[in-house]
């Protein structure tokens, strides 16, 4: 079995796709995934990796950074590759038309008609799920809820980036780029396979109702009946317009048991707060607090190599702000380290898939 993971920091579309290729001759593909920085041009990109890889199926994104084992890189490609004996099944889908369309069951649909099951009928231990989203398309809620009216299988995933630009983030199927779309494949593989999510925040006990929202624009106007600026400042302890120094490490969480699923504040525009994930009118939320990324990591990832003794292949999807906050603090290296003895790909995503859309986590797919 070969899940194998290579990177390439060529300047050009083609030299990447070339130096992956040769790096990848030892194994048969039968599934490309890869991540790459935006300021490759990304039809050139995703055309080159086709022409290298003609009998793979072929599914990817555009990045805020790139992760290949131990290290993070920017300006790079990485991708991963599996061959037969580790995946039994693979097949990818294009939804498109985000902003005004919802055409995850037309995928589906194909799903079912590749597999012969409906999807809400598949062993939910023999199939996984990969959703990969444009970041900059307020989508991810409504692709995420699709795909849990319509199936059991977890789908994970993150939301493409494009270098901090904020103008436009990419996916690529098949030699194909698109933007305002998402790629879903789904897998089967052949061996375990688990997923996990990791966030380094513990709920404190100020808790706030979210009184008047703006769902599809992510926006909080009230909590409590209170401009919800007014109230997280106060909560945080800063006048309103010192609250935004706060988002990183005091954002809001869903708690779901002792489970936080973030929910990461973007900014303030007079009396509402911006968020990058939906809030809905009614919803609870906790005030968190920042822990230890590298320890909170770190404990993850030994606890699950202890558990599962071995761990043949890892794909991360990892929060850009996590990558600033460790940035700040000089630990990039040191976070990339906790990886350097597991075949691992990923990116610093604009948002994080795990049971819906989150902010500040990392979720990862485990193969065992």
């Amino acid at each position: 079995m070969s899940i194998k993971p290579v990177y390439s920091v060529k300047t050009s579309p083609a030299e990447n796709a070339a130096e992956l290729a040769a790096q990848l001759s030892d194994v048969s593909a039968k599934f490309i995934l890869f991540f790459a920085s935006s300021n490759f041009e990304p039809a050139a990109l995703g055309a080159a990796m086709q022409a290298h890889f003609p009998t793979a199926v072929i599914m990817g994104c555009t990045t805020a950074g790139e992760i290949a084992n131990e290290k993070m890189l920017k300006n790079s490609v990485v991708a991963m590759a599996f061959d037969a004996d580790a995946l039994d099944d693979v097949v990818v889908g294009v939804v498109q038309n985000l902003s005004t369309e919802n055409q995850v069951p037309q995928v589906f649909a194909d799903f079912e008609q590749h597999t012969g099951q409906k999807m809400i009928d598949l062993d939910v231990k023999a199939y996984v799920g990969l959703v990969l989203i444009d970041g900059l398309s307020l989508s991810e809620e409504k692709v995420m809820d699709k795909i849990g009216d319509l199936t059991d299988v977890l789908f994970v995933g993150g939301s493409a980036g494009d270098d901090l630009k904020m103008k436009a983030t990419y996916v690529f199927a098949n030699g194909e780029a698109y933007t305002n779309a998402a790629v879903l494949a789904l897998l089967k593989p052949k061996v375990n396979f688990e997923v996990i999510k990791t966030q380094s925040f513990r709920a404190l006990d100020k808790v706030f109702k979210a009184t008047r929202v703006n769902e599809a624009e992510r926006i909080v106007y009230e909590f409590d009946g209170q401009p919800a600026s007014k109230v997280y400042a106060q909560a945080v302890g800063l006048p309103v317009e010192e609250a935004g120094n706060k988002f990183f490490g005091q954002p809001l969480g869903l708690m779901v048991g002792d489970e936080p699923y973030v929910r990461a504040p973007g900014g303030i525009q007079d009396d509402a707060m911006m968020f990058f994930c939906q809030i809905k009118e009614g919803m609870e939320l906790s005030l968190l607090e920042a822990t230890n990324i590298i320890e909170d990591t770190r404990s993850l990832i030994q606890t699950k190599k202890a558990e599962l003794q071995q761990i043949s292949g890892l794909i991360h999807f990892h929060c850009l702000a996590r990558t600033v906050v460790l940035e700040e603090h000089g630990q990039m290296e040191e976070y990339a380290g906790i990886f350097a003895d597991i075949p691992t790909v990923g990116f610093c995503t604009y948002g994080e898939q795990y049971l819906g859309h989150v902010s500040e986590t990392s979720t990862m797919l485990l193969f065992m």
